[in-house]
């Protein structure tokens, strides 16, 4: 029988043999991994060279995969991700680079120059100044020190706009907020796209408010507040259809928010009625079609554009039934706020023949006709209103000769 202790003395005697094998295999994968590491940041370098964004960012991504800690992986994969324009990715990545290597100048420079891009200020210059105390290359500190030069003069720009703004100088605050976009510097500035877009609706000019804010709701993924106030500008300049996309984007970000969701059932049901109204139009159903504009005025009567709307609809739908004398007075009101309605001009005019009131037709349809030149309908109008002026000025001269022209024909 084998004793323990002769097992023992057996197994013993092999250990220093299989430690050797087993610090061998780890230094092989250990050597593999390095190497296969080497090879992807190789290989992405003469890829990214080539312009092959795509593949050379799959092999950084590999790279970064092989060994976390390896800050040139990052710094290569950030260097793509600059050059495929997505900055926001590429920001992770150069703090990951600092944080391993904390006296990479260039990762700092370039970190810096996307804060100031966000408007991120303080952040930015922070960078800029550690850049300087690092004994940077010429270049290096040739542009740290212009960028902090730009920043400070943004500072004071910025400063100088809130001032304004809450002074409710809103058209200073705009200028000098465009100051700011004009360094190309503040670019993806969010909180300054939203402050000059709030000027700008104080101010009156929606079409520039709304550029700047949806420039904010892209350049933050999650802006609801971009969103809900795209919406409601769209609504109260009368695009219901705009408005209801916009609010579906708040929705889409945060199904509970309040405000968006209750802006939602304004709109939809707004939008609706217009929808079914118009339906009803070409459907020549005209009588109900009129009773769903007059809803539309109930569902929002406070914002002028769809009361106009409505109302030059409803002209339309009257002179279409015939309903002349109708259609006159609600036309004649559309006509009030905004004189140069091709559409309520058309319509009225239409309904002034059908009184046989030729010269007020005439004049509507060449007042219309100075607004829209190449209109066909107008034109057409135009001639059938003056054709059957003259018809009646016939009949009006033979009625004071006492001839009928119909009677004397039989009698021939």
């Amino acid at each position: 029988m084998v004793s323990i202790s002769h097992v023992a003395r057996k197994v013993l005697s092999c250990m220093p043999f299989v430690l050797v094998l087993f610090d061998l295999k780890y230094e092989g994968v250990k050597c593999g991994r390095e190497g296969s590491v080497e090879s992807h940041l190789e290989m992405g370098k003469k890829l990214l060279a080539a312009g092959q964004l795509a593949d050379a960012l799959s092999h950084f991504h590999a790279a970064v995969d092989g060994d976390p800690k390896n800050y040139m992986a990052y710094y290569r994969r950030a260097t793509v991700y600059l050059a495929m324009g997505k900055s926001k990715s590429a920001l992770p990545d150069l703090s990951r680079v600092i944080e391993l290597k904390p006296d990479f100048t260039s990762a700092r420079l370039q970190r810096g120059n996307l804060l100031l891009k966000q408007g991120k200020l303080d952040e930015a210059e922070s960078d800029f100044k550690k850049v300087l105390k690092s004994n940077p290359s010429d270049k290096e500190q040739k542009e740290a020190q212009s960028q902090l030069t730009k920043s400070d003069e943004i500072q004071r720009l910025l400063a100088q706009a809130h001032s304004s703004f809450s002074s409710k100088d809103y058209m200073t605050a705009a200028r000098l907020l465009v100051n700011v976009f004009l360094f190309q510097t503040c670019v993806w500035d969010v909180a300054s796209r939203e402050l000059r877009a709030e000027c700008f609706i104080q101010m009156g000019e929606m079409g520039k408010a709304i550029s700047d804010l949806k420039a904010a709701s892209k350049l933050k993924s999650d802006n609801t507040k971009a969103f809900y106030k795209l919406s409601t500008i769209y609504y109260n300049l009368g695009d219901h259809e705009m408005s209801l996309n916009e609010v579906r984007e708040c929705l889409k970000l945060d199904p509970d928010h309040k405000q968006c969701y209750s802006h939602y059932k304004q709109v939809k049901k707004l939008n609706k009625q217009i929808q079914s109204a118009e339906e009803l139009i070409q459907e020549k159903r005209y009588e109900d079609a009129v009773s769903k504009y007059e809803a539309v005025m109930k569902t929002e009567p406070n914002v002028h554009h769809y009361s106009l709307h409505a109302k030059e609809r409803i002209c339309h739908a009257l002179a279409q039934s015939q309903q002349a004398s109708r259609a006159v007075s609600v036309c004649s009101e559309v006509l009030q706020s905004d004189p140069e309605n091709v559409n309520a001009l058309k319509d009225r005019a239409e309904a002034y023949v059908q009184e046989e009131q030729y010269e007020e037709a005439i004049k509507d349809y060449e007042t219309a006709s100075q607004h829209s030149e190449n209109d066909r309908q107008i034109k057409e109008g135009l001639e059938r209103a003056q054709r059957l002026l003259k018809q009646s000025q016939k009949r009006d001269y033979y009625k004071i000769l006492g001839y009928n022209p119909d009677r004397e024909g039989h009698a021939i």
